[in-house]
């Protein structure tokens, strides 16, 4: 009872209190040119040296699941991502930078950071890794969709590839993220963000990579991202569903 109270109060509360909350400081990001995507050092290494404990990491992902939902399957418009599927290493790297200021997320940061340590940060990204990951997710649904996620496929395979991998996979151990099964308009706000530079937090070696691509192809490519399957367990089809 508890807990699903408190889950109702943060859905409740989300507009007032997002907007109520002072921002974190920020902190130089990539339009500095000391600038170390990565860095060791601060919250996020201090909690990916901890062993994380999905149990207590249900308590703390309350908060989370106002937004993101209790599933981890955020929302197919694209305001808030699926973080079911996604490398802890990923989750606990952006968590840390919007703490800290690295990461623009006005709406997310008051939630944010009413985690109380990196060992909680660690209990999150731990019950996180054990959520199922939604059989379904927002994809391309334009008249073109063939041909979008045909000619996002050709340019995703030309570039992305290298550090996101063959099936959007991406690399635990590097931070890259899994781009496989995101909601696609989550995708395509951010690597717009990404190229537009309001990512303050982006990878320096992919915004010279996303910087040459125009709205368009923007669009293709995450169509294509979005057509993709996460790897990982599948949550069980809802009845009525194959």
């Amino acid at each position: 009872m508890y807990k699903a109270l408190t889950l109702a109060l943060s859905i409740a509360l989300i507009p007032a209190y997002a907007l109520a909350a002072p921002p974190a400081e920020k902190k130089a990001g990539i339009e500095s040119k000391d600038y170390k995507w990565n860095a060791e050092g601060g919250e996020q290494s201090a909690a990916l040296k901890l062993k994380g404990d999905p149990k207590e990491g249900r308590d703390g992902y309350e908060v989370c699941g106002a937004c993101h939902l209790p599933s981890g399957a955020g929302r197919p418009d694209g305001t808030f991502p699926q973080l079911a599927g996604q490398h802890t290493t990923v989750l606990l790297k952006q968590m840390a930078d919007i703490r800290a200021g690295l990461r623009d997320n006005p709406t997310m940061y008051p939630f944010a950071k009413e985690l109380t340590d990196a060992q909680e940060l660690a209990n999150v990204a731990a019950y996180i890794e054990k959520l199922c990951i939604p059989v379904d997710h927002g994809k391309y649904e334009g008249p073109d969709a063939a041909k979008q996620v045909a000619d996002g496929k050709v340019m995703y395979e030309k570039e992305c590839i290298e550090c996101h991998k063959a099936n959007g996979e991406g690399v635990k151990d590097k931070f890259y993220p899994v781009l496989a099964g995101q909601h696609y308009k989550y995708l395509l706000r951010q690597m717009t963000e990404i190229r537009d530079g309001h990512r303050r937090n982006a990878n320096p070696d992919m915004v010279k990579i996303i910087k040459k691509y125009d709205d368009k192809q923007l669009v293709a490519i995450s169509a294509y991202q979005a057509s993709l399957k996460m790897p990982g367990s599948m949550c069980k089809p809802k009845a009525g569903k194959k």
